[in-house]
């Protein structure tokens, strides 16, 4: 365990510094960069020479994770969403990758299936997303040219199809290891394809991938299981959104079935869970945080024996906070690290932070991507 609950700290924000071992990796601080969509990757989902910049300019957190990286063509759900599906999408991500590692930082891939949180524009063929079930999500959805149109009533997965899914995870996986990452995070999280099959609003199957706790959460610890045996458990993580409700999700009892999942993950050995607040459900639509809504660090640390990253609405103090107090072992900053290049520089120091610009957060170039100013002494691990 990697916990430093109860150790004596003279200055709490200490707590984000103490090294932690994270499967395979050792990192310096407890300061993560979570993912952040940004939709800067090329029209073909290849990561572009501006993303190397970004990404190592950031390389001072205890551990980046990339925005989340689509395993294939159907499973993209946002305009220049970057791929790991290609060899010019394995090129791209290795210059990433090169530059986070020369400034002595650690990487981490996250891969992502959409799911229903796609639409057919997408696809060359023209198809329907797919999903568990046939049910469409809520609301609207950015197109390929930044256009907004609404969600599609998506195809719902043959069980002959999923363990052709399950080994295309598992080949982006072995992509990532190819393209010089030093983890997997699989992304089960937010409303997204492995989401939908974890929760019983979107999944209404009758086959062995629904109904039950253990049915709906075949899918993914398959592709856990996958993934951990080609690239081994210590580079092997998962992301878990429970009480969340993007992409219209919903359970009828989170509370047993993300349990139920978290312990299975733990009997798994993995590098470490990343649990999303839900007070941060907005995300990506708005900078405020709710506070009235279940604390999942709180519910779910208990169940999980390995290093856990709690991310969502979190501040320098509170994030200290929730590490030594032994809620979370680190702490993701999202937008925090968008606007602070050396924000673990800036947070030991007690410096002023750059201010987040929503406006430039999505799409576009230089301008609030890789402008933001560092600290003339920043940078440092």
């Amino acid at each position: 365990m990697a916990h430093i609950a109860n150790a004596p700290i003279d200055n709490l924000i200490d707590a984000l510094f103490a090294p932690l071992t994270l499967g395979a990796m050792v990192l310096p601080n407890r300061i993560i960069m979570p993912a952040l969509t940004r939709m800067r990757a090329s029209a073909d989902g290849v990561p572009l020479p501006i993303s190397a910049t970004y990404y190592g300019q950031r390389a001072s957190a205890g551990l980046i994770i990339t925005e989340a990286t689509a395993i294939s063509v159907q499973g993209r759900g946002y305009p220049q969403m970057p791929g790991i599906y290609s060899a010019e999408q394995i090129a791209g991500w290795r210059d990433v990758t090169a530059a986070v590692h020369a400034r002595g930082g650690r990487i981490t891939l996250q891969i992502v299936h959409h799911g229903r949180w796609s639409h057919s524009l997408y696809n060359p063929d023209g198809s329907l997303p797919v999903a568990p079930s046939a049910i469409a999500a809520p609301g609207i959805i950015y197109a390929p040219d930044f256009t907004q149109v609404a969600f599609e009533t998506p195809r719902a997965l043959d069980s002959a199809e999923l363990p052709e899914l399950v080994e295309t995870f598992r080949q982006a996986a072995r992509n990532a290891m190819t393209a010089g990452f030093d983890a997997v995070e699989i992304h089960g999280a937010n409303g997204f394809l492995l989401d939908q099959f974890l929760q019983d609003g979107s999944n209404h199957r009758t086959d062995a991938y629904g109904g039950s706790i253990e049915n709906r959460a075949r899918l993914l610890l398959e592709v856990v299981d996958g993934i951990a045996s080609d690239i081994g458990l210590g580079r092997t993580a998962v992301r878990l959104s429970p009480h969340g409700n993007l992409g219209g999700l919903t359970d009828s009892a989170p509370g047993p079935h993300f349990g139920f999942v978290i312990e299975a993950l733990s009997r798994r050995k993995l590098a470490w869970l990343h649990l999303i607040e839900p007070r941060a459900s907005s995300a990506g639509i708005a900078d405020d945080a709710s506070i009235d809504s279940a604390n999942n660090a709180r519910l779910f640390r208990h169940l999980f024996e390995g290093p856990v990253i709690t991310a969502g609405g979190y501040q320098a103090e509170s994030g200290a906070a929730a590490v030594s107090s032994g809620l979370a072992d680190a702490v993701a900053f999202g937008r925090m690290f968008i606007a602070n290049p050396d924000l673990p520089h800036r947070i030991r120091i007690g410096a002023p932070l750059n201010r987040f610009d929503r406006a430039t957060a999505y799409g576009g170039s230089a301008q609030g991507y890789t402008d933001y100013p560092a600290l003339a002494a920043g940078g440092g691990r």
